[in-house]
């Protein structure tokens, strides 16, 4: 009989195992699991009937409820139950709201009194205190949101939304918003998809706006990056013509198949006969809105500023029967032309290859039409300008936004600067460049991009002195009335510059200013008549001769004294020629008692106003030094 085997060494082990824990029971588990659920329901429940703000108990109430192993933080399972049981209850007081016939934002409200104490929105408002503070899970609060906008009708989602309205800074925060951008863009996507674009306009752009504000401009789940366009976006109108209709069937044709380019112009681009088809349809539309100009009581009949209740739609019905009145409608017009200008924008979309924008002569076709568009809008009452003015603003600063997206959508914010570990006394290697520094090379490479860039007409250019220097003609005009302490000429860097353009541009002009100021710079034909005689009138130069002549006499005494001593001092080696030493100070003491004669009239230039002559005082050296040395000879 054989000997039954000895036990494996760890056999004990696994014996004590199996003994010491108890047996699983899945069916007392699921009690367990649904009695905690009931208690924890109990203990919220009791807790919104609390009229207090939820910072005083909300944090008692979880910890009463959950009993968690940390204090005041949740851990994962206790996150998920506390979720699940708020779920449940949110669903209880959502079908309690209906079955007692109120509406789910106004359940708990008391009728006598008017203050809030809606149950769901008191619930809401602890559970986002929760997660503001970090005691739950961040997006809890956005998973009741949702659960709550799946179960309301549409009236009810209004409330709710406008609550989500009114907690957007605190639900946009950070520590908020990285736990449940994506469960808010679901439910917003949801609600979107529920509601109706021509009965629910108005709630679609609440929608629309609270994403704009909520997510940032550089989220890419809100871009449309390849430039997609909406081509279920359709316009239907009537084919045939009907019996007893007015209107010129044709024309409307025409000016309604104008949209099917609008939907989708990368195809018109493209195909070169729906473009040849397109700008026909466009000279037709454009000449009959200009053989039919709008008047001023047509703009006031229209005027929506002074409607306080005017309705906005966001399509214009296509009734061929309406086709009159609309044409005398100057925002029916405005429309029309305003998406001519946007399809003409996106033409000429900057960043486009050859292939991808238009040819030559569609260039030359969608300059003559825009300039075309422009001119009719600036005829449209009221302010029709102005309309214009804003519309080529907004279509500038689409640009920007093109660009950005063509760059790869880079983001807005950049980090700080901060230097690395480990660098801080490392050495930085200077970058080099082509030319010396980084402007430089940068100029230098857009110069050989773009080698029209220096016969561009609206580059940087040196005014003319005309244009330069007709503010200042306006103000020295005495009917314009300009104080003293406004006028041009006491600004001292725009005289400056106006005599640095005279200099190389009219040196008649520039030479008026030593006698006249800066006032005399102005050219004449820019000056009214009375104030160009004052002028005209050159001054009278006789005060200047005898001074003239006087300064000269006084210069040329120390020169004869200079050709009398030099002999002496050195032999006559090195004085030269007297001629050459008499010729180049006279002069340059001319020029001297001229300009000193110019700064002021009534001074007598020379050496005998006590001014200091430097050659004079060089040759009284040389005399005094010659008369010492004859002096040391005679001693010897």
């Amino acid at each position: 009989m054989a000997e039954p085997s000895p036990p494996p060494a760890n056999a004990g082990l696994r014996i004590l195992l199996s003994k010491d824990r108890p047996a699983p029971s899945p069916p007392s588990t699921a009690v367990s699991s649904h009695a905690d659920r009931d208690r924890i329901i109990g203990v919220f429940r009791s807790a919104l009937s609390r009229t207090e703000p939820p910072e005083t108990f909300a944090l008692q109430t979880v910890q009463e409820a959950i009993k968690p192993q940390k204090e005041t933080v949740l851990v994962l399972e206790e996150n998920q139950s506390l979720e699940n049981a708020l779920r449940a209850l949110l669903q209880e007081l959502v079908s309690s709201a209906v079955q007692s016939g109120k509406k789910i934002m106004q359940y708990g409200n008391s009728s006598d009194s008017g203050e809030s104490n809606c149950l769901i929105t008191h619930l809401l408002d602890i559970v986002l205190y929760l997660c503001e503070r970090g005691h739950v899970e961040g997006g809890m609060v956005f998973q009741l949101l949702e659960d709550l906008t799946e179960m309301s009708t549409i009236k009810d989602c209004k409330d709710i939304f406008g609550y989500i309205e009114s907690q957007q800074d605190v639900l946009g925060k950070q520590e908020l918003f990285g736990r449940g951008k994506l469960v808010m863009l679901r439910t917003c996507n949801q609600l979107l998809r529920r509601l109706s674009k021509a009965n629910d306009v108005v709630f679609c752009g609440r929608i629309i706006m609270f994403l704009a504000h909520f997510f940032p401009l550089s989220e890419r789940s809100a871009l449309n990056i390849k430039g997609v366009f909406n081509t279920s976006n359709v316009t239907k109108y009537e084919k045939d013509a009907m019996d007893g209709i007015s209107v010129d069937f044709n024309f409307y044709k025409t000016l309604w198949s104008l949209q099917e380019h609008f939907s989708n112009p990368a195809l018109t681009s493209a195909n070169p006969a729906k473009w040849q088809k397109f700008s026909s349809n466009l000279a037709v539309v454009l000449s009959t809105f200009e053989a039919q100009p709008l008047s001023d009581d047509d703009g006031k009949l229209n005027n929506l500023d002074q409607e306080e209740d005017a309705a906005f739609n966001i399509k214009y019905l296509t009734s061929s029967k309406l086709m009159g009145l609309e044409l005398k409608d100057p925002s029916f017009r405005r429309h029309i032309l305003v998406q001519c200008l946007i399809f003409f924008d996106y033409l000429k979309a900057p960043g486009k290859n050859e292939k991808e924008g238009p040819t030559g002569s569609m260039k030359e076709e969608i300059k003559s039409c825009e300039e075309h568009v422009k001119k009719l809008l600036e005829i449209i009452p009221p302010k029709g300008k102005e309309f214009l003015k804003s519309i080529e603003h907004i279509l500038e600063r689409e640009k920007n936004w093109v660009w950005w997206k063509r760059d790869g959508c880079l983001a807005f914010e950049k980090p700080p600067f901060g230097k690395k570990p480990g660098q801080a006394g490392a050495r930085k290697r200077k970058p080099r460049w082509r030319l010396g520094n980084k402007e430089l090379s940068q100029l230098w490479k857009w110069a050989e991009q773009n080698p029209n860039v220096l016969t561009d007409p609206d580059r940087v250019r040196m005014p003319s002195i005309t244009e330069y220097w007709k503010p200042l003609a306006e103000d020295m005009d005495p009917s314009a009335g300009i104080e003293e302490e406004y006028h041009h000429k006491s600004n001292r860097v725009y005289c400056w510059k106006g005599l640095r353009f005279s200099a190389r541009q009219d040196l008649d002009g520039f030479a008026r200013f030593s006698d006249y100021g800066i006032e005399g710079v102005v050219p004449s034909e820019l000056l009214p008549p009375e104030v160009n005689a004052k002028f005209s009138s050159k001054p009278a130069e006789k005060a200047k001769r005898p001074k003239k002549e006087d300064s000269k006499g006084a210069s040329a005494q120390p020169k004869e004294q200079q050709v009398a001593a030099t002999p002496e001092t050195d032999g006559g080696g090195s004085a030269g020629d007297p001629e050459e030493g008499a010729v180049v100070p006279m002069d340059s003491d001319n020029g001297a008692a001229e300009d000193s004669q110019k700064r002021s009239p009534g001074e007598v230039s020379g050496p005998e106003s006590g001014q200091c002559d430097p050659e004079a005082d060089a040759d009284d050296g040389i005399k005094t030094e010659t008369s010492s040395r004859d002096a040391r000879a005679g001693e010897k």
